[in-house]
C-alpha cells in the first residue's frame, strides 16, 4: 500500500469523526508525549536525582548533622514528588479521552436527529454520517484512554516502589 492510500484513509477517518476526533488526536498525542517523558525521566534523570539525595543524606551524617526520621521523610517526599511529576496530568488525560469520545457520540447523534427532522427516515446516507461520527469518536476515545491506562498505572507503581526502596535504604543506613 502506498503512502497516498494511508493519507486518504486517515483523511476519510477524520472526515467521519468530525472536530471531536481532532480533539481526541491532540489529547492522545499529549498523553503519549507525557508517558514517554515520564519513562525517560524514570530511567535517565531520576537515578541521578536519587543519588544526589543519598549523597545529601550521607553528607549530613559525616558533618555531624541531624539524621532524623523527619529528614528521611523530607528526602523521600522530594524523590516521590519528582518521580510523580506529570502523573496527575496523565490521569486527567486518561479520564478526559473517553469523555471526548462521548462528546463525539452526542454530536453524531445530534446530526442524525437533524437529518431525521429535515428529511425524515428516508435519508439513510445522512443518518449514516452521524452514526459514523458517533461510533468513530467513541472508539477513538476509548481506545486511546485504554492504551494509555496501563502505562499510567505502571508509572505510578514504579514511582511508589522507587520511593519505598529509597526510604528503606535511608532507614537502614541510619
Amino acid at each position: 500500500m502506498v503512502w497516498a492510500n494511508y493519507v486518504e484513509g486517515l483523511s476519510s477517518l477524520f472526515d467521519q469523526g468530525g472536530y471531536t476526533l481532532w480533539a481526541i488526536l491532540l489529547a492522545s498525542i499529549l498523553l503519549w508525549l507525557l508517558i514517554v517523558e515520564r519513562y525517560w525521566s524514570l530511567f535517565r534523570e531520576l537515578p541521578a536525582f536519587r543519588a544526589s539525595l543519598l549523597e545529601e543524606w550521607t553528607a549530613s551524617s559525616t558533618a555531624g548533622g541531624p539524621r532524623s526520621f523527619t529528614r528521611i521523610s523530607a528526602l523521600v517526599a522530594d524523590l516521590r514528588a519528582e518521580a510523580s511529576r506529570n502523573l496527575p496530568a496523565l490521569n486527567a488525560l486518561t479520564t478526559i479521552l473517553p469523555l471526548l469520545g462521548l462528546l463525539g457520540t452526542v454530536s453524531g447523534m445530534i446530526k442524525v436527529f437533524d437529518v431525521i427532522t429535515v428529511f425524515g427516515t428516508g435519508n439513510t446516507r445522512g443518518m449514516a454520517s452521524g452514526i459514523s461520527e458517533a461510533l468513530v469518536t467513541t472508539m477513538a476515545g476509548l481506545f486511546t484512554a485504554l492504551s494509555g491506562l496501563y502505562f499510567v498505572s505502571d508509572l505510578e507503581n514504579r514511582a511508589e516502589d522507587m520511593a519505598r526502596r529509597f526510604e528503606a535504604e535511608l532507614v537502614e543506613s541510619q
